[in-house]
């Protein structure tokens, strides 16, 4: 219970004053879309670039570590999309769309947040190294497996290739994304930062998740709970029980170290990401599910990563 009170709440309080203030109109919305926009596109990726370019990569980069994350991911992700198909009766598109719930967990902002409050600075190393290839890797999934359903289902569309190249492409316009190719750039290279440059870097990092996290909350306000409960419901419990229970399971059987272990755990239990919505609304299906169980499963998860930090080492 101590870890709930001292390493969990704070961090969800600071979401709920950001959503209480955005709720009483004491923040607009172009405020926290003005703060969201500098949490994403300067902070963050300062802190991922800075992070990246200091980071042991031959000791960060474990196969192990990244083998149980995202085996559980992307089972978690089948899971959660067949049986949206077969349980609960939605066509191909909502049910891919809708698995896409179960395969992004909010790594960033939630992630680093309660990694770093549970077990130090020092204890994201791993962290950076799931959240390196997260996106690449989950939307490279999710849009390999909606347009193979999308062509079965309609015979058309853009197709798979040209749809994959223009996500692709404004993949490697975001921020987030190109401040990791310049970590792993100056890490790889071995170039040294000028100490001014390093320091305004760091600076403008340490901003990043609190204020992150306060216009999360913000964000959350425009979400309101919508659909299918039950179906929300089998969908949270692939993402804030099934994908952290396998990630476990695989990086015990692997012998993933415990700090490592910690790291893939944590990550895994977070509630799904905005990133989810964005995904459902680039096909125009699942929105609904979608953002309800972004709402309901950040305020679920306040218990289920409690419960998974009782059973780490």
């Amino acid at each position: 219970m101590q870890d709930l009170f001292n390493i969990i709440l704070p961090v969800f309080l600071v979401i709920g004053v950001g959503y209480g203030g955005t709720r009483s109109g004491y923040m607009s919305r172009e405020q926290i879309d003005g703060l969201m926009k500098y949490t994403q596109n300067f902070a963050i990726p300062c802190l991922l670039f800075t992070a990246i370019a200091r980071l042991d990569l031959s000791q960060s980069f474990d196969w192990r570590l990244l083998t149980s994350f995202y085996v559980g991911a992307g089972t978690s992700f089948a899971l959660a999309m067949l049986g949206t198909r077969f349980l609960f009766k939605r066509n191909a598109m909502d049910s891919v769309a809708i698995g896409f719930i179960g395969l992004f967990s909010n790594s960033v902002l939630l992630g680093l947040a309660i990694t770093e409050r549970a077990y130090g600075m020092e204890a994201l190393a791993s962290n950076f190294a799931i959240v390196s290839i997260h996106a690449p890797f989950c939307y490279f999934l999710g849009i390999t497996v909606m347009e193979v359903v999308r062509g079965r289902a309609n015979g058309g569309g853009q197709g798979m290739g040209r749809t994959a190249l223009n996500i692709g492409n404004a993949m490697f316009r975001n921020a987030l994304v190109v401040a990791l190719a310049l970590g792993f750039i100056v890490n790889l290279t071995g170039l040294v930062m000028p100490e001014p440059a390093q320091v305004a870097l760091d600076l403008i990092a340490r901003t990043a998740l609190p204020a992150a996290l306060f216009g999360l909350g913000g964000v959350l306000v425009r979400y309101r709970l919508d659909g299918d409960l039950r179906l929300m419901g089998y969908v949270l419990a692939m993402s804030l029980i099934v994908h952290p229970a396998l990630v476990i399971t695989l990086g015990t059987v692997l012998g993933l170290s415990d700090a490592a272990l910690r790291s893939a755990v944590v990550t895994a239990a977070m509630a799904p990401g905005i990133n989810t919505y964005l995904f459902a609304s680039i096909y125009g299906v699942g929105q609904k599910v979608a953002a309800s169980s972004v709402l309901i499963g950040t305020a679920a998860s306040i218990l289920t990563v409690w419960a998974w930090l009782q059973l780490l080492p």
